[in-house]
Protein backbone atom coordinates (compact mmCIF):
# COMPACT_ATOMS: atom_id res chain seq x y z
CA UNK A 1 0.00 0.00 0.00
CA UNK A 2 1.10 3.54 -0.73
CA UNK A 3 1.95 5.43 2.42
CA UNK A 4 -0.23 8.39 3.44
CA UNK A 5 1.62 11.70 3.09
CA UNK A 6 1.01 13.50 6.39
CA UNK A 7 2.28 16.80 4.98
CA UNK A 8 -0.65 16.86 2.54
CA UNK A 9 -3.29 16.62 5.27
CA UNK A 10 -5.01 19.30 7.29
CA UNK A 11 -4.60 19.12 11.06
CA UNK A 12 -8.01 17.46 11.38
CA UNK A 13 -7.18 14.90 8.69
CA UNK A 14 -3.79 14.21 10.24
CA UNK A 15 -5.40 13.65 13.65
CA UNK A 16 -7.79 11.16 12.09
CA UNK A 17 -4.98 9.33 10.27
CA UNK A 18 -2.97 8.95 13.47
CA UNK A 19 -5.85 7.19 15.20
CA UNK A 20 -4.72 3.99 13.49
CA UNK A 21 -1.68 4.07 15.81
CA UNK A 22 -3.77 4.67 18.95
CA UNK A 23 -1.65 7.67 19.91
CA UNK A 24 -2.59 10.25 22.56
CA UNK A 25 -4.38 13.25 21.04
CA UNK A 26 -1.51 15.66 21.81
CA UNK A 27 0.79 13.74 19.45
CA UNK A 28 -1.10 15.10 16.46
CA UNK A 29 -0.22 18.65 17.49
CA UNK A 30 3.44 17.73 17.94
CA UNK A 31 3.71 16.05 14.55
CA UNK A 32 1.77 18.81 12.77
CA UNK A 33 4.10 21.44 14.23
CA UNK A 34 7.17 19.51 13.07
CA UNK A 35 5.75 19.27 9.56
CA UNK A 36 5.05 23.01 9.59
CA UNK A 37 8.71 23.62 10.48
CA UNK A 38 9.63 21.85 7.27
CA UNK A 39 11.32 18.71 8.56
CA UNK A 40 12.15 16.27 5.77
CA UNK A 41 12.03 13.06 7.83
CA UNK A 42 10.39 11.67 10.95
CA UNK A 43 13.87 11.21 12.45
CA UNK A 44 14.05 14.98 12.87
CA UNK A 45 11.07 15.00 15.26
CA UNK A 46 13.31 14.98 18.30
CA UNK A 47 10.61 15.12 21.00
CA UNK A 48 9.13 11.82 19.81
CA UNK A 49 10.53 8.48 20.95
CA UNK A 50 12.73 6.52 18.58
CA UNK A 51 10.17 3.72 18.43
CA UNK A 52 7.39 6.15 17.49
CA UNK A 53 9.54 7.79 14.81
CA UNK A 54 10.27 4.39 13.30
CA UNK A 55 6.59 3.48 13.39
CA UNK A 56 5.64 6.75 11.68
CA UNK A 57 8.24 6.17 8.96
CA UNK A 58 6.91 2.66 8.34
CA UNK A 59 3.31 3.87 8.10
CA UNK A 60 3.41 7.39 6.67
CA UNK A 61 5.52 9.64 4.42
CA UNK A 62 6.46 13.33 4.12
CA UNK A 63 6.68 15.22 0.82
CA UNK A 64 10.13 16.47 -0.08
CA UNK A 65 11.83 18.46 -2.81
CA UNK A 66 15.45 17.99 -3.86
CA UNK A 67 17.51 20.87 -5.22
CA UNK A 68 18.68 20.13 -8.75
CA UNK A 69 20.13 23.57 -9.37
CA UNK A 70 19.83 27.14 -8.13
CA UNK A 71 20.49 30.28 -10.17
CA UNK A 72 21.27 33.50 -8.29
CA UNK A 73 20.57 36.88 -9.87
CA UNK A 74 22.60 40.02 -9.35
CA UNK A 75 19.54 41.49 -7.60
CA UNK A 76 19.43 38.64 -5.06
CA UNK A 77 16.61 36.69 -6.69
CA UNK A 78 17.10 32.92 -6.51
CA UNK A 79 15.51 30.48 -8.92
CA UNK A 80 15.41 26.86 -7.81
CA UNK A 81 14.87 23.81 -9.96
CA UNK A 82 13.54 21.12 -7.64
CA UNK A 83 13.29 17.41 -8.34
CA UNK A 84 10.30 15.59 -6.90
CA UNK A 85 10.28 12.03 -5.55
CA UNK A 86 8.95 10.69 -8.88
CA UNK A 87 11.68 12.41 -10.90
CA UNK A 88 9.56 15.28 -12.22
CA UNK A 89 10.86 18.85 -11.95
CA UNK A 90 9.30 22.11 -10.77
CA UNK A 91 10.50 25.69 -10.37
CA UNK A 92 10.39 27.98 -7.35
CA UNK A 93 11.59 31.59 -7.10
CA UNK A 94 12.75 33.53 -4.04
CA UNK A 95 12.33 37.31 -4.43
CA UNK A 96 13.69 39.83 -1.96
CA UNK A 97 11.72 42.97 -1.15
CA UNK A 98 11.92 45.63 1.56
CA UNK A 99 8.86 44.10 3.22
CA UNK A 100 10.44 40.63 3.36
CA UNK A 101 11.15 37.54 1.30
CA UNK A 102 8.46 36.38 -1.11
CA UNK A 103 8.45 32.90 -2.62
CA UNK A 104 6.68 32.11 -5.87
CA UNK A 105 5.78 28.41 -5.93
CA UNK A 106 4.55 25.98 -8.56
CA UNK A 107 1.22 24.18 -8.16
CA UNK A 108 1.53 21.64 -10.99
CA UNK A 109 4.19 19.88 -13.03
CA UNK A 110 3.65 21.66 -16.33
CA UNK A 111 0.41 23.36 -17.29
CA UNK A 112 -2.51 22.57 -19.58
CA UNK A 113 -3.81 26.13 -20.05
CA UNK A 114 -1.78 26.80 -23.22
CA UNK A 115 -1.12 30.55 -22.80
CA UNK A 116 0.80 31.56 -25.92
CA UNK A 117 3.42 33.70 -24.18
CA UNK A 118 4.38 31.25 -21.41
CA UNK A 119 7.10 28.59 -21.25
CA UNK A 120 5.24 26.59 -18.59
CA UNK A 121 2.75 25.21 -21.09
CA UNK A 122 5.22 24.03 -23.75
CA UNK A 123 4.92 20.33 -22.80
CA UNK A 124 1.47 20.47 -21.23
CA UNK A 125 0.50 19.30 -17.76
CA UNK A 126 2.10 16.19 -16.27
CA UNK A 127 0.32 16.12 -12.92
CA UNK A 128 -0.93 18.14 -9.96
CA UNK A 129 1.30 18.81 -6.97
CA UNK A 130 0.12 17.62 -3.59
CA UNK A 131 -0.42 20.11 -0.79
CA UNK A 132 2.73 18.73 0.82
CA UNK A 133 4.80 19.27 -2.32
CA UNK A 134 3.60 22.88 -2.50
CA UNK A 135 4.58 23.46 1.13
CA UNK A 136 7.91 21.64 0.71
CA UNK A 137 9.06 24.37 -1.69
CA UNK A 138 8.55 26.98 1.02
CA UNK A 139 10.02 24.81 3.77
CA UNK A 140 13.22 24.22 1.81
CA UNK A 141 13.85 27.93 1.23
CA UNK A 142 12.71 28.95 4.72
CA UNK A 143 15.62 27.02 6.26
CA UNK A 144 18.05 29.69 5.07
CA UNK A 145 15.86 32.62 3.97
CA UNK A 146 12.86 33.34 6.23
CA UNK A 147 9.71 33.48 4.08
CA UNK A 148 7.13 36.18 4.85
CA UNK A 149 4.96 36.10 1.70
CA UNK A 150 3.91 33.36 -0.71
CA UNK A 151 2.71 33.71 -4.29
CA UNK A 152 1.13 30.70 -6.00
CA UNK A 153 1.97 31.97 -9.45
CA UNK A 154 4.68 29.61 -10.68
CA UNK A 155 4.28 26.70 -13.07
CA UNK A 156 0.68 25.46 -13.29
CA UNK A 157 -2.86 26.80 -12.90
CA UNK A 158 -3.57 26.77 -9.14
CA UNK A 159 -7.36 26.60 -9.43
CA UNK A 160 -7.02 23.56 -11.69
CA UNK A 161 -5.58 21.88 -8.58
CA UNK A 162 -8.29 23.28 -6.34
CA UNK A 163 -8.56 20.85 -3.42
CA UNK A 164 -4.80 20.53 -2.91
CA UNK A 165 -4.45 24.31 -3.16
CA UNK A 166 -7.05 24.92 -0.45
CA UNK A 167 -5.43 22.36 1.86
CA UNK A 168 -2.07 24.03 1.27
CA UNK A 169 -3.46 27.50 2.10
CA UNK A 170 -5.16 26.23 5.25
CA UNK A 171 -1.97 24.48 6.42
CA UNK A 172 0.27 27.45 5.62
CA UNK A 173 -2.01 29.81 7.56
CA UNK A 174 -2.93 27.48 10.43
CA UNK A 175 -2.07 28.92 13.88
CA UNK A 176 -1.21 25.35 14.88
CA UNK A 177 1.47 25.26 12.18
CA UNK A 178 3.37 27.74 10.00
CA UNK A 179 0.99 30.54 10.92
CA UNK A 180 1.35 32.82 7.88
CA UNK A 181 -1.40 35.41 7.54
CA UNK A 182 -3.67 34.61 4.61
CA UNK A 183 -3.28 38.25 3.61
CA UNK A 184 0.34 37.40 2.81
CA UNK A 185 -0.73 34.67 0.37
CA UNK A 186 -1.55 35.42 -3.28
CA UNK A 187 -3.13 32.89 -5.63
CA UNK A 188 -3.15 33.38 -9.38
CA UNK A 189 -5.62 32.11 -11.97
CA UNK A 190 -5.94 32.50 -15.72
CA UNK A 191 -9.71 32.71 -15.25
CA UNK A 192 -11.44 29.43 -14.35
CA UNK A 193 -14.82 30.97 -13.55
CA UNK A 194 -16.45 28.03 -11.70
CA UNK A 195 -13.38 27.69 -9.47
CA UNK A 196 -13.35 31.43 -8.72
CA UNK A 197 -16.94 31.06 -7.51
CA UNK A 198 -15.95 28.04 -5.37
CA UNK A 199 -13.08 30.01 -3.89
CA UNK A 200 -15.40 32.90 -3.06
CA UNK A 201 -17.63 30.54 -1.06
CA UNK A 202 -14.68 29.67 1.21
CA UNK A 203 -14.14 33.36 2.08
CA UNK A 204 -10.38 32.95 2.47
CA UNK A 205 -8.57 36.23 3.08
CA UNK A 206 -5.95 35.62 0.40
CA UNK A 207 -5.25 37.95 -2.51
CA UNK A 208 -6.70 36.66 -5.77
CA UNK A 209 -4.59 37.56 -8.80
CA UNK A 210 -6.41 37.23 -12.11
CA UNK A 211 -4.24 36.86 -15.20
CA UNK A 212 -6.34 39.02 -17.49
CA UNK A 213 -3.67 40.09 -20.00
CA UNK A 214 -6.20 41.57 -22.44
CA UNK A 215 -9.43 43.59 -22.04
CA UNK A 216 -11.25 42.25 -25.11
CA UNK A 217 -12.12 38.78 -26.36
CA UNK A 218 -10.40 39.13 -29.73
CA UNK A 219 -7.00 39.83 -28.16
CA UNK A 220 -7.46 37.42 -25.24
CA UNK A 221 -8.54 34.60 -27.57
CA UNK A 222 -5.27 35.06 -29.43
CA UNK A 223 -3.03 34.67 -26.39
CA UNK A 224 -5.10 32.66 -23.87
CA UNK A 225 -7.15 29.62 -25.00
CA UNK A 226 -9.06 29.65 -21.70
CA UNK A 227 -10.90 32.72 -22.95
CA UNK A 228 -12.90 30.54 -25.37
CA UNK A 229 -14.53 28.86 -22.35
CA UNK A 230 -14.66 31.89 -20.06
CA UNK A 231 -14.65 35.12 -22.09
CA UNK A 232 -13.81 38.49 -20.60
CA UNK A 233 -17.36 39.46 -19.62
CA UNK A 234 -17.95 36.17 -17.76
CA UNK A 235 -14.58 36.38 -16.05
CA UNK A 236 -15.12 39.96 -14.87
CA UNK A 237 -18.60 39.06 -13.60
CA UNK A 238 -17.06 36.24 -11.54
CA UNK A 239 -14.49 38.69 -10.18
CA UNK A 240 -17.31 41.02 -9.11
CA UNK A 241 -18.99 38.12 -7.29
CA UNK A 242 -15.72 37.25 -5.60
CA UNK A 243 -15.16 40.79 -4.35
CA UNK A 244 -18.76 41.05 -3.12
CA UNK A 245 -18.42 37.77 -1.19
CA UNK A 246 -14.99 38.36 0.34
CA UNK A 247 -14.49 42.11 0.43
CA UNK A 248 -11.01 41.52 -0.96
CA UNK A 249 -9.38 43.58 -3.70
CA UNK A 250 -8.41 41.66 -6.83
CA UNK A 251 -5.05 42.10 -8.49
CA UNK A 252 -5.35 41.99 -12.28
CA UNK A 253 -2.13 40.72 -13.84
CA UNK A 254 -1.38 42.16 -17.27
CA UNK A 255 1.68 41.00 -19.19
CA UNK A 256 2.84 43.62 -21.68
CA UNK A 257 3.30 42.16 -25.19
CA UNK A 258 4.55 44.42 -27.96
CA UNK A 259 1.89 45.31 -30.50
CA UNK A 260 -0.56 42.74 -29.15
CA UNK A 261 -2.17 44.11 -25.98
CA UNK A 262 -0.22 47.27 -25.17
CA UNK A 263 -1.93 49.95 -27.28
CA UNK A 264 -3.77 53.00 -25.92
CA UNK A 265 -7.03 51.37 -27.06
CA UNK A 266 -6.35 48.38 -24.81
CA UNK A 267 -5.50 50.66 -21.89
CA UNK A 268 -8.68 52.69 -22.28
CA UNK A 269 -10.87 49.59 -22.52
CA UNK A 270 -9.19 48.06 -19.46
CA UNK A 271 -9.81 51.26 -17.51
CA UNK A 272 -13.46 51.18 -18.57
CA UNK A 273 -13.86 47.58 -17.34
CA UNK A 274 -12.28 48.28 -13.95
CA UNK A 275 -13.82 51.69 -13.28
CA UNK A 276 -14.97 51.89 -9.64
CA UNK A 277 -14.03 48.29 -8.94
CA UNK A 278 -11.97 47.14 -5.96
CA UNK A 279 -9.01 46.40 -8.18
CA UNK A 280 -5.32 46.87 -8.77
CA UNK A 281 -3.58 46.40 -12.12
CA UNK A 282 -0.13 44.85 -12.05
CA UNK A 283 1.62 45.51 -15.36
CA UNK A 284 4.30 42.91 -16.06
CA UNK A 285 7.15 43.42 -18.53
CA UNK A 286 7.19 40.24 -20.58
CA UNK A 287 10.12 37.84 -20.35
CA UNK A 288 11.07 36.67 -23.83
CA UNK A 289 10.63 32.92 -24.41
CA UNK A 290 12.65 31.50 -27.31
CA UNK A 291 9.88 29.09 -28.32
CA UNK A 292 7.31 31.89 -28.55
CA UNK A 293 6.97 34.58 -31.22
CA UNK A 294 5.96 37.45 -28.94
CA UNK A 295 8.25 40.30 -27.88
CA UNK A 296 8.19 42.48 -24.74
CA UNK A 297 6.58 45.91 -24.92
CA UNK A 298 8.90 48.88 -25.15
CA UNK A 299 9.47 50.99 -22.00
CA UNK A 300 7.66 53.89 -23.70
CA UNK A 301 4.61 51.73 -24.41
CA UNK A 302 4.50 50.58 -20.78
CA UNK A 303 4.76 54.16 -19.50
CA UNK A 304 2.01 55.29 -21.86
CA UNK A 305 -0.25 52.40 -20.84
CA UNK A 306 0.32 53.09 -17.13
CA UNK A 307 -0.40 56.79 -17.59
CA UNK A 308 -3.73 56.12 -19.30
CA UNK A 309 -4.86 53.82 -16.50
CA UNK A 310 -3.77 56.30 -13.83
CA UNK A 311 -5.52 59.20 -15.57
CA UNK A 312 -8.73 57.13 -15.55
CA UNK A 313 -8.45 56.59 -11.80
CA UNK A 314 -7.21 52.99 -11.95
CA UNK A 315 -4.69 51.86 -9.36
CA UNK A 316 -1.84 50.54 -11.52
CA UNK A 317 1.82 49.76 -11.04
CA UNK A 318 4.52 48.18 -13.18
CA UNK A 319 6.13 45.17 -11.55
CA UNK A 320 9.84 45.48 -10.92
CA UNK A 321 11.54 42.94 -13.16
CA UNK A 322 13.50 40.64 -10.87
CA UNK A 323 15.86 37.89 -11.94
CA UNK A 324 16.04 38.98 -15.57
CA UNK A 325 19.63 37.71 -15.81
CA UNK A 326 18.65 34.16 -14.73
CA UNK A 327 15.53 33.50 -16.85
CA UNK A 328 13.19 33.83 -13.86
CA UNK A 329 10.10 33.56 -16.04
CA UNK A 330 7.96 30.49 -15.31
CA UNK A 331 9.00 27.28 -17.03
CA UNK A 332 12.22 28.43 -18.70
CA UNK A 333 14.66 26.73 -16.34
CA UNK A 334 12.76 23.44 -16.28
CA UNK A 335 12.45 23.36 -20.08
CA UNK A 336 16.14 24.05 -20.59
CA UNK A 337 17.23 21.49 -17.98
CA UNK A 338 15.06 18.71 -19.37
CA UNK A 339 16.22 19.48 -22.90
CA UNK A 340 19.86 19.15 -21.83
CA UNK A 341 19.23 16.15 -19.59
CA UNK A 342 16.71 13.99 -21.47
CA UNK A 343 17.33 10.87 -19.39
CA UNK A 344 16.86 12.50 -16.00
Amino acid sequence: MEKIDLSSLTFEELSEALKSLSLPAFRAGQIYRWISRGVSSFDAMSDLSKDLRETLAQTFSLAQVYEETCLVSSDGTKKFLFRLADGNHIETVLMRYEHGNSVCISSQVGCSMGCRFCASTLKGKVRDLTAGEMFAQIAYINRTDPVSHVVVMGVGEPLDNFDNLVTFVRNLSSPKGFGMSQRHISVSTCGLVPKIDRLAELNLQITLSVSLHAPDNETRDRIMPVNKAYPVEKLLAACDRYTAATGRRISYEYIMIRGVNDTPRHAQLLAKHLHRKLAHVNLIPMNHVDERDFQPSTPDAIRRFTAILTEQGINATCRRKLGKDIDASCGQLRARFEKNNPTR
